[in-house]
């Protein structure tokens, strides 16, 4: 999962990397000419982008490439780990009442997922314990599974709080340096203020626009865990039920 995570952050690099460079090579030509294509929302996006300054823009792309190669390995993980447990439990519950606890374990360790993890768990204590101590591995090892599900989560929320805040730490540097410009020409000119102003702004704009992107993700993926844990829990019920019915 590293490799995976890993060949996703130098793709994601590499394409922003390329765009920008591209972005910056036509810098001369976006400002001076504006035609039809830069009257259209990415033209126009980019060329803000260009204006806003290769520094604090770059700093907050950065976050934009590793947030997304973050959520990009998790969206993938968690389509991985999505299975049907009752499909399952219906096999477990066969092998069961047929007292076959060794097939039983084997379908449950061929089954991708984590219910399928607790299942297996569940089942290797039940050899040579009793439903106490089943239940207690099932608790023990769904907290394990919780844990590698939510991995990597607080990178992505970090991404999401630092680049709005990389956007105005760049709006109150670009202030200052209007407010710096308009002392040494000694006169407040309308356009050296708005031009100040604006180039300053932009920053918080993308840094912004950047979280708000994220965020989405971000929201898609812990649904996508709620969904997954809560199919782990009913599961567990329902597999411990099995033991205890089976064991009378």
């Amino acid at each position: 999962m590293k490799k995976l995570l890993l060949l996703v952050l130098l793709s994601c690099l590499t394409i922003g990397i390329s765009n920008y460079t591209y972005a910056q090579s036509g810098s001369k030509a976006a400002t001076e000419t504006v035609d039809e294509e830069t009257n259209t929302g990415f033209g126009v996006l980019k060329k803000y982008f260009i204006d806003g300054g290769w520094f604090f823009m770059g700093i907050v792309l950065l976050c934009l490439i590793i947030g997304l190669a973050f959520c990009i390995e998790r969206i993938l993980t968690l389509n991985l780990l999505t299975s049907n447990p009752r499909k399952l439990l219906s096999k477990v519950e066969s092998h069961l009442k047929n007292g076959d606890i060794e097939a039983a374990k084997k379908e449950a360790k061929g089954t991708r997922g984590p219910a399928a993890s607790i299942i297996y768990q569940g089942l290797a204590r039940s050899t040579d314990g009793g439903i106490d101590d089943v239940e207690k591995a099932v608790v023990n090892y769904g907290s394990v599974q919780m844990a590698k599900l939510e991995r990597n989560l607080v990178w992505i929320s970090l991404f999401i709080a630092l680049a709005p805040m990389l956007g105005f730490m760049g709006t109150v540097i670009g202030m200052i340096g209007a407010f710096d410009a308009i002392e040494k020409a000694g006169d407040i000119s309308p356009s050296l203020v708005a031009g100040g102003i604006k180039v300053a702004l932009l920053t918080t704009l993308f840094g912004l626009i950047v979280a708000v992107f994220l965020q989405v993700f971000y929201n898609y993926i812990v649904s996508k865990i709620d969904s997954i844990v809560l199919g782990m829990e009913d599961a567990s019920i329902t597999f411990v039920d099995l033991l205890v019915n089976n064991k009378k």
